[in-house]
């Protein structure tokens, strides 16, 4: 850590040069005797970054941002709040420690804090940038956090995880065998010295894998934001065995949040029901999705099914969904004369189980991207191939 870049001077330049086109910047002369150019860009691109996943950091002065990687691992605000709203008790233990983001929100809950990261440059900055924040009940250790736990006498409400997704050749790795630290081997460590477990894993992990692999599984939290999953939470215990996983959805959004949750019992005993379309469509956000709530959306909302696969659901009735919720205007056979209705127009495509692409069908229909209309190319429970038309239901419209 660098820590002329702190100076007064160097801090004036990244607040008003992080829109300044990076490569230029790099490319000139040095702007700062000992602070390297390559270092400059880096504060850049990582107040850059935190604009949008990281306002707090971006409106704080003094911040010191690591390297492209370590910003683009680091949780957001929006995750680290939520996973910080999941937490009861005293004494927690964040065993990768990281940029800090987690940590600062769960110091925000928990009243003493150690933070543990073995990179000693990472550990540094975020020392830094705790000040900065006002963070003072977070105790920062350079350490593995695992032999850090291994080697304590203490008893913690809450232990947290975020195994680092990255190989020693830095590519990246979805499995829990292969991130480090390696929890799986390591979980009767974890139990024995924690009432609670909290572990961050890849979105791209499969769920019924990760409940085999760590076994003391009571819930999972998909969490997503702006429709797009970002990380899947594991919450351990003694108490907790994996016979019926709780498994808690949240989609973050400027208009507000959606949640759902369901046991994974309920899900595998739950029975869809299918039909035509009705007045309404409703496609699930993608965290719903993941978790695979398929069967048991039918029941708790009243809503049917178009065809199994389709995972779009429909009803003649108006429910609140966790999801985007459409009026349909028209349902078409798919075929070349219905094709021609649409050919030339705008319009947002969507394919659900169906055999060609959002990119072919645009590119067939000569259609342009966006607009009022939506159109769902889908099969349905009798398996003809159908083109639903759509409008957006107004947030205002839908029950509360």
């Amino acid at each position: 850590m660098n820590k002329n870049i702190l100076k007064t001077g160097v801090q004036d330049f990244i607040l008003e040069n992080y829109n300044t086109d990076i490569l230029s910047v790099l490319l000139s002369k040095p702007v700062f005797p000992d602070v390297s150019q390559k270092e400059l860009t880096q504060q850049l691109e990582g107040r850059k970054k935190a604009e949008k996943k990281l306002p707090s950091w971006f409106s704080a002065r003094g911040i010191y941002y690591p390297t492209g990687v370590q910003m683009e691992q680091t949780s957001s605000e929006n995750t680290g709040a939520y996973k910080a709203s999941l937490v009861r008790g005293n004494r927690l233990a964040d065993l990768t420690g990281g940029f800090g983001v987690d940590t600062f929100f769960f110091s925000r809950k928990a009243s003493h804090v150690i933070s543990c990261e073995q990179d000693a440059e990472l550990h540094e900055i975020s020392k830094s940038n705790a000040v900065k924040l006002g963070i003072s009940q977070v105790d920062f250790r350079h350490t593995d956090g695992i032999e850090f736990l291994r080697s304590s006498t203490e008893k913690f409400d809450w232990v947290y995880l975020d195994p680092s997704r990255r190989d020693a050749t830095d590519k990246k790795v979805f499995l829990l065998s292969d991130c480090q630290p390696d929890v799986v081997s390591n979980l009767e460590l974890l139990l024995k010295k924690a009432d609670r477990i909290m572990i961050k894993t890849s979105p791209l992990l499969d769920l019924s894998a990760g409940i085999d692999q760590l076994k003391q599984v009571g819930e999972i939290h998909v969490v997503a934001v702006r429709n797009e999953v970002k990380e899947l939470l594991w919450i351990l215990s003694r108490d907790l065995p994996s016979e019926d996983v709780t498994i808690k959805t949240i989609n973050i959004t400027p208009g507000g949040e959606e949640r759902f949750e369901f046991s994974r019992a309920a899900e595998q005993k739950a029975v869809s029901s299918y039909t035509r379309p009705g007045k309404y469509l409703y496609e699930p956000n993608a965290a719903v999705l993941k978790a695979g709530a398929f069967k048991i959306l039918c029941s708790v909302f009243g809503v049917d099914k178009i065809q199994e696969h389709s995972h779009l659901y429909t009803s003649d009735t108006l429910v609140k969904f966790p999801g985007r919720t459409f009026r349909v205007e028209n349902v078409y056979p798919y075929n070349k004369k219905v094709l021609k209705i649409f050919k030339g127009n705008k319009a947002n495509v969507t394919t659900r189980n169906f055999p060609e692409s959002v990119a072919r069908i645009r590119k067939k229909l000569s259609l342009k991207d966006g607009g009022n209309t939506y159109l769902f190319f889908t099969t349905n429970y009798e398996g003809e191939r159908i083109v639903i038309q759509c409008t957006k239901v107004s947030l205002k419209d839908i029950p509360t």
